[in-house]
């Protein structure tokens, strides 16, 4: 059976150590922390207990074989084998994983979805602050006359709707998260890198960051994101900056789904590509 690996993105033979293609250590089983779902039911359950939308929300479908486009899932087929699949807007198929290693399996969809977790959430926190400003405007403005308030109205719509255009244009940074680039593992947090250093299973802070700010930003952060890291975490770290996400416990680690459903927004998933 075939698995890709995570470092050069190569299809190799299940149960190696090293892909052949790179030498990238292949560490399936050390990427499966204790404590995470490792069966299709444990990963069901996990769903459940998260609190997280109807799949035909989030478009994540665990233990089901979904023909139709845009959809995630996880199934056993009539050969006993796992497969990991991802439908494309276009209804073609990328198959991630396709063998006998349920753990491995389960896992390379869990961290696919925790990852489109954090992306919902980001996206979501944005339309809320937008919405809260707006708010505040408007029960500012209602405390002068009619004709004022309506004039204040119209320009604090016009308003975010120019800065959120400027902002769209010229923020190319990407989310915050863990990356790979030429064989090493980055984080980026509040506009600054930091590289994992295997050797001292430390993190540092990254001196020169322009070739990562011109190779990875908004557009092509999907290329070299990665959601695992098999050393020390840099949530564990001291650069960590534990308030980056305002301490809002709806922006917890633990990966659960506090909002309304209707805040998750599939459409905004990218679906194009591969994985």
């Amino acid at each position: 059976m075939k698995i890709k690996c995570d470092y050069c993105g190569q299809m190799i033979d299940e149960g190696l150590d090293r892909c052949p293609n790179c030498g990238a250590s292949i560490s399936a089983v050390n990427r499966m922390a204790s404590g995470e779902p490792k069966t299709i039911e444990e990963l069901k359950q996990w769903y459940v207990a998260h609190n997280l939308p109807p799949e035909e929300t989030t478009r994540f479908f665990i233990g089901k074989d979904i023909k139709e486009p845009k959809a995630f899932g996880i199934y056993k087929n009539s050969k006993g084998d796992f497969v990991v699949y991802k439908n494309k807007a276009s209804g073609e198929r990328a198959v991630r994983y396709e063998g006998s290693d349920e753990g491995y399996a389960v896992n390379e969809l869990y961290q696919r979805l925790r990852a489109e977790i954090a992306d919902q959430k980001e996206h979501s926190r944005g339309r809320s602050r937008s919405s809260s400003g707006y708010s505040r405007n408007l029960n500012r403005s209602s405390r002068t006359s009619s004709d004022v308030s309506i004039f204040l109205v119209i320009f604090t719509v016009v308003l975010i709707i120019i800065i959120s255009s400027v902002v769209a244009i010229f923020d190319k940074s990407p989310n915050e998260g863990y990356y790979r680039y030429k064989g090493n593992d980055y984080y980026y947090q509040d506009n600054d890198w930091y590289i994992y250093d295997l050797a001292t299973d430390s993190w540092d802070s990254v001196w020169d960051e322009s070739e990562l700010n011109s190779t990875i930003n908004s557009d092509t952060y999907r290329d070299y994101r990665i959601y695992d890291h098999d050393g020390s975490q840099f949530e564990d770290s001291s650069w960590y900056d534990a308030g980056s996400d305002d301490d809002d416990s709806d922006w917890d680690s633990d990966s659960s789904w506090d909002s309304d459903w209707d805040d998750w927004d599939s459409g905004g998933t990218d679906w194009d590509s591969d994985w």
